[in-house]
């Protein structure tokens, strides 16, 4: 019996065993399509809520899911909205990027960050060692 205190009100869905690389299992929602929008909404926790076209980028398993791919756990007495590769990955949904927001691209990366900072430059005199 589990005696952990619950946190949320849990979905009210049948689950099934999701099971994890090392033989770990958590229980996942069976969410039938035509709730998946209400169930999303219920508890995206960002604010604005995706539509279930979207395309969301998973920075943990470095994949890209369309949002109606998303499942939900019951664990530690609560509802887990999460990727469709949280098995694999670990990914929730504070791992998920609009799929607009992240950089592909090393050099872009490497531009914004010298765009962010303003240094000052130092003479050999300025550097204390």
């Amino acid at each position: 019996m589990n005696d952990e205190p619950q946190l949320d009100e849990r979905l009210p869905y049948t689950t099934k065993p999701m099971y994890f690389p090392n033989g770990a299992s958590v229980e996942e929602f069976i969410i039938p399509e035509e709730d998946r929008d209400i169930v999303l909404e219920q508890l995206y926790p960002f604010s604005p809520i995706p539509k279930l076209t979207d395309v969301m980028y998973d920075i943990h398993a470095d994949k890209i899911f369309v949002v109606k791919d998303f499942r939900v756990t019951w664990e530690h007495g609560m509802n887990y909205l999460v990727s469709p590769y949280y098995p694999e990955s670990g990914g929730t949904v504070i791992d998920w990027m609009d799929e607009n927001s992240w950089v592909d691209d090393e050099d872009n990366e490497e531009d914004d960050f010298d765009d962010n900072f303003d240094l000052p430059e130092l003479d050999d005199d300025d550097i204390p060692f």
